[in-house]
């Protein structure tokens, strides 16, 4: 896994902050919000996102209240954004 360095950052994250993502400078990671109608439909995303989570052996750093869930993205063993963390939001994002 390599770290996402700071000179192609800017261009690799684009398209994801189209999308609603956030960039955390002073983490190096990404974030997002997801609202769902209730519930039931918030745990039923994390259920989906659990099961593609594990198979990329990448997991997600989550809060979820009511109907909405919180992601985070970064990948601890290098302190930063690989392109996992990309790949795993790419994925979260057709699940919703």
């Amino acid at each position: 896994m390599k770290k996402i360095n700071s000179d192609e950052r800017e261009k690799i994250l684009e398209p994801f902050l189209k999308v609603g993502w956030v960039y955390l400078s002073e983490r190096d990671a990404i974030t997002k919000k997801y609202t769902f109608a209730n519930f039931v439909e918030a745990f039923g995303w994390m259920s989906k996102a659990a099961i593609v989570s594990e198979k990329l052996n990448h997991h997600p750093e989550w809060i979820n209240v009511y109907k909405i869930v919180e992601v985070t993205l970064t990948s601890h063993d290098i302190q930063g954004l690989s392109n996992l963390d990309l790949e795993l939001a790419s994925k979260l994002d057709t699940l919703s």
